[in-house]
């Protein structure tokens, strides 16, 4: 952000240089005077208001050339990339300033001089240039307060950026994971599904539907990072459904649904792949078959999750290991570590539960 162009900071830069001036010039004199008098009859009011007067021009004179100096700093200077050609183009234009400064000061000046006290200039071209120091004093303080805000800024909009990034990311990362739908459920599906069409055709096409639904779900819900419970339920009725065509009662699918967790929002594809994954790598490796059960409740302000499933926590293939990472990693960029996930194997059932908390 350029400071020229801002007009607040243009009333701050006109008062600061007033308050300081005044106080460093004009009041430490009327302070020594108004010290010397005894009553308020024999005080000087000329010499008062030539006081006030000087301090004030000073002031604006100030204000005038520092924007000098500030042009340069805005379209010249780049914080952050400071060049050594940069720093030359400081100091030539503030030793210009200066320059300006005391040309313009010393006719500024005589003009109250003369009207308030009737007087020339009495300071000698010596007396003037003792001078300098303190005005350039006053032009390296507010040098150093425009400097500092601009660090500040510069430091400030670093921080958005990286931000900025940093949720791009973390979205580009989330819809990575959303799409790592398993195409071998996909084909496996199409294969069952085909030999269902000579054999029962309406209940082909019911499955046909169910497919597509489940693409559908998967393609629109790249672009959000969470859904209601209910919609997800839909998705993983509809896996269920595919996943009977090859594995028929050999899967029992349980759920124990609390009507109060259906609105409650997660992230999407969470339930589906547990499920998917109790269904791949837990019933359809059992001859008998087994069950598979979904439960969400409310416990302590949070949303359990669970799915049991008949078998044994075995080590598990690497797609498995990469579905369950991927539930992790999900969990993690959306909730940092206020949800958590687990796996475990409790009376030859494994148990998955995540745990989600409300008003995230």
């Amino acid at each position: 952000m350029k400071l020229i162009t801002n007009w607040k900071y243009h009333i701050l830069n006109f008062i600061g240089w007033q308050i300081y001036l005044l106080s460093i010039l004009t009041f430490e004199k009327l302070s020594y005077g108004l010290f010397q008098v005894e009553k308020w009859s024999d005080l000087e009011w000329n010499k008062l208001y030539y006081f006030i007067a000087e301090g004030v021009l000073c002031g604006f004179l100030g204000f005038l050339l520092s924007n000098v100096i500030l042009v340069y700093v805005d379209y010249k200077v780049q914080i952050g990339k400071i060049s050594k050609r940069a720093l030359w183009g400081i100091v030539l234009v503030f030793v210009l300033s200066q320059i300006l400064y005391h040309l313009l000061l010393w006719p500024f000046l005589s003009v109250p001089l003369k009207y308030f006290l009737d007087r020339e200039n009495p300071l000698t071209f010596l007396m003037k240039l003792a001078n300098i120091p303190v005005f350039g004093v006053s032009f390296l303080v507010w040098f150093f307060v425009v400097m500092t805000y601009k660090i500040f800024k510069y430091l400030k909009e670093i921080k958005i950026k990286q931000l900025e990034l940093e949720t791009n990311l973390r979205e580009i990362t989330l819809n990575t994971l959303k799409g790592q739908i398993n195409p071998h459920f996909m084909f496996n599906s199409l294969n069952n599904i085909r030999g269902l069409i000579l054999e029962n055709p309406s209940k082909s096409r019911e499955m046909l539907t169910r497919l597509s639904e489940m693409l559908r779900y998967s393609l629109t819900k790249s672009d959000t990072n969470k859904i209601v419970l209910e919609e997800e339920l839909e998705m993983v009725s509809n896996y269920i459904a595919l996943s009977k065509i090859q594995l028929e009662d050999r899967l029992e699918y349980i759920t124990e649904i609390n009507s109060d967790t259906l609105y409650f929002s997660i992230p999407p594809m969470i339930v589906q792949m547990l499920v998917e994954n109790a269904v791949k790598h837990g019933v359809s490796n059992i001859k008998e078959g087994g069950v598979v059960k979904l439960i969400s409740k409310i416990k302590k302000n949070e949303l359990h999750l669970i799915v049991e499933n008949t078998g044994f926590l075995k080590k598990r293939s690497t797609s498995t290991q990469i579905g369950l990472k991927n539930i992790r990693e999900r969990l993690f960029l959306l909730y940092a570590n206020r949800a958590t996930f687990e796996i475990v194997e409790e009376n030859k059932m494994v148990k998955a539960k995540v745990v989600i908390p409300f008003n995230v």
